[in-house]
Formats: C-alpha cells, sequence, structure tokens
C-alpha cells in the first residue's frame, strides 16, 4: 500500500511539473529617439558660465547593455535678445560643453542641434529662484508628527506666475525626490516648504534620523517645464490603480526636419539655489 501511495505521488508531482509552460512576452519597442538633457542650471552666486548639455539615444526599458551616447553632433544655444551664440564643444562622451555661456534672467534662449542630417531646436527664458533666507528641522508639519521634516524658508515674488522644482536626497540614497509647486494662492507671500521621508518596507525607505544629511535643490522654472516635470513626476512611483498611466512626454525639442521623429527631454534654463542640511537631535 506505500509503495501505490509513493507512486501515486510521483506521478502528481511529474504532472505538476509538465504544466508549467515558459510564456515569452514580447515587449513592444518603440522607435529610437534623440533624447536632449539641456538642463542650463546656474548656481546662486556663481558666474554660471561652464554649462554641459547631453546627448543619447533611447533604449528599450529592459535594455541595459546598449551604448547610447550621441557623438559628432553640433550643438549651440543663441541668446534671441543680443544675438550672442555659444558653441557647446563635442566631448566625445555624449557631454557637450562650453566654459563661455552668459545667462540674463528673463531673456529668451534657442537651442539647436544638428544631428545625422536632421535639425533639433527649443526655445526657453532664464527664470530666477527667490534667496532661501531660513532652514530648519521639525516633526509638526509633516504626514507623521512622530517623523522629522525639513523646512525652506523664502518669499515668492510679487509678480504672479512663479513656479518652483523641488530636489530632496539623502545622502546614501540611490534617487533624490522631486516636487513642484506654483504661487497660484501664495503669491507674494512667505513660503514655508517642508519635506519628509515615509516609511516603506518595499522600498526600504526609512524616515530622517538625527545625522541623516539632506541635499536641496531649489529651481526657479518656467510655467511650460513646470507642466512637463509635473506629468513626469506623476509617473515616477510607477503604475496603480490611482496612478497615472505612463506615457512618452513630449518635450520642448522640435525636429524641425521631420516632426516625426521627434526628440524626447527638454531644454531648460533655471536659476538655482543649493544647500545640505544635518538633522539634529532635538
Amino acid at each position: 500500500m506505500k509503495t501505490l501511495i509513493k507512486y501515486i505521488l510521483v506521478l502528481i508531482i511529474a504532472f505538476l511539473t509538465s504544466c508549467e509552460d515558459v510564456i515569452d512576452i514580447e515587449v513592444q519597442k518603440g522607435p529610437e529617439r534623440l533624447v536632449i538633457e539641456a538642463s542650463i542650471d546656474w548656481e546662486k552666486g556663481t558666474a554660471g558660465n561652464e554649462q554641459t548639455i547631453q546627448l543619447r539615444k533611447s533604449t528599450p526599458f529592459f535594455d541595459t547593455n546598449s551604448i547610447t551616447q550621441v557623438t559628432g553632433a553640433s550643438v549651440a544655444i543663441t541668446n534671441n535678445t543680443s544675438g550672442e551664440t555659444y558653441i557647446f564643444i563635442d566631448q566625445n562622451n555624449g557631454a557637450y560643453s562650453t566654459v563661455n555661456f552668459e545667462p540674463i534672467i528673463g531673456q529668451s534662449y534657442s537651442l539647436r542641434v544638428d544631428y545625422n542630417g536632421e535639425v533639433y531646436t527649443a526655445t526657453e527664458t532664464m527664470t530666477s529662484v527667490p534667496e532661501v533666507t531660513n532652514i530648519f528641522q521639525s516633526r509638526e508639519e509633516g504626514f507623521d508628527e512622530d517623523e522629522l521634516e525639513v523646512h525652506l524658508v523664502f518669499t515668492d515674488p510679487a509678480q504672479e506666475g512663479d513656479n518652483y522644482l523641488f530636489k530632496f536626497q539623502r545622502r546614501g540614497d540611490l534617487l533624490p525626490d522631486l516636487e513642484v509647486a506654483e504661487d497660484e494662492f501664495v503669491n507674494g507671500n512667505e513660503i514655508d516648504w517642508w519635506y519628509e521621508i515615509e516609511e516603506d518596507e518595499d522600498e526600504n525607505r526609512v524616515p530622517f534620523e538625527p545625522g541623516d544629511i539632506v541635499d536641496i535643490e531649489l529651481f526657479g522654472i518656467s510655467r511650460p517645464y513646470y507642466d512637463y516635470i509635473k506629468i513626469l513626476i506623476s509617473q515616477l512611483g510607477g503604475v496603480g490603480l490611482f496612478e497615472a498611466t505612463p506615457v512618452a512626454v513630449k518635450g520642448n525639442c522640435i525636429n524641425e526636419t521631420n516632426a516625426d521623429n521627434y526628440a524626447f527631454g527638454y531644454f531648460r534654463l533655471t536659476e538655482v539655489v543649493k544647500m545640505s542640511y544635518t538633522f539634529q537631535e532635538d
């Protein structure tokens, strides 16, 4: 009887094993596109003359081995008011750099990228950012009153239409967190912007603790870039029941030669304040 039971168990295991089929899912691939990372960021207190633009090719989501850097392109930015043109030199690694750029708040600039027989252009305005007047820690304003948060205090200019991008990254964390704000309801007033990290066991994230250092960047951004980056931020959390579905978000770089072969990325010109904060025992 025991021998019969063992024989039946072997048959059941063999049957279940034979039912395991390997399913190959074909991931749809979009067309390869030029990616233009043209972030002209002028840090307060510096000349802002050293700037770099990155060019690469888009790759399939699961492809981590392809070499995507783009070399051999011609890259230039022109001040549309003065007519001054700044040539970005090919560094032969996907980077194009200049040490002669002159950022001027409120002036319009045009980007031109010539690559593979096609011309890509974009236009943006250099946008200012206010000074940060105070930075401190608290446990009172966050979603969890027991956890530490960092606060930035600055005064929004009186003119309407100011938009901001915040970048927070605790040292040791792999990726930063990005947040955006507009002055629709706080125009001309003092703004106290706070940031905390909520515990997430799935992503191995823990709240701030005394001794943690967080690097912070505050950018003044144009309204078109605000709309663009807000969509991207909404997709960073992945796809859930109530989250945005990832889509190919077009930036402001237009292919003048072939409109259907548009580029990914964005040409932005921002003023930025950079700072760091070390959490203390409280």
